[in-house]
């Protein structure tokens, strides 16, 4: 028998499983670990004692930025991470984050 969950929709402000993290950018649980480790000071999820991690709304607009950094332009990791350093998060998510050929946004 298979158990059929009902979807609730969880405010902005709502903390995150993974999976439900995962689902909302669309990406794997093990993409969102990885990025956790490598941008330590941008993906803080809180740890429960069992832990469990729990995305903040700032976890999920960094993880966003990222990916729109490393899927959407192409950038590498590295270069993710030092635009994110140089540039802010909200310059990338709004589109004002530049590299040196042009704009980087949304694509």
């Amino acid at each position: 028998m298979t158990a059929i969950r009902n979807r609730v929709e969880k405010s902005a402000n709502a903390f995150r499983s993974i999976g439900e993290a995962a689902a909302e950018l669309g990406l794997e649980t093990h993409v969102l670990r990885y990025w956790e480790t490598k941008f330590p000071r941008d993906v803080k999820p809180v740890k429960r004692a069992d832990g469990r991690r729990l995305f903040r709304p700032q976890d999920i607009d960094a993880l966003r930025a990222i990916q729109i950094l490393v899927h959407g332009r192409g950038l590498t990791l590295k270069g993710a991470k030092s635009l994110l350093a140089e540039q802010g998060l909200e310059a990338v998510l709004s589109g004002a984050a530049t590299l040196g050929n042009g704009t980087v946004g949304s694509p």
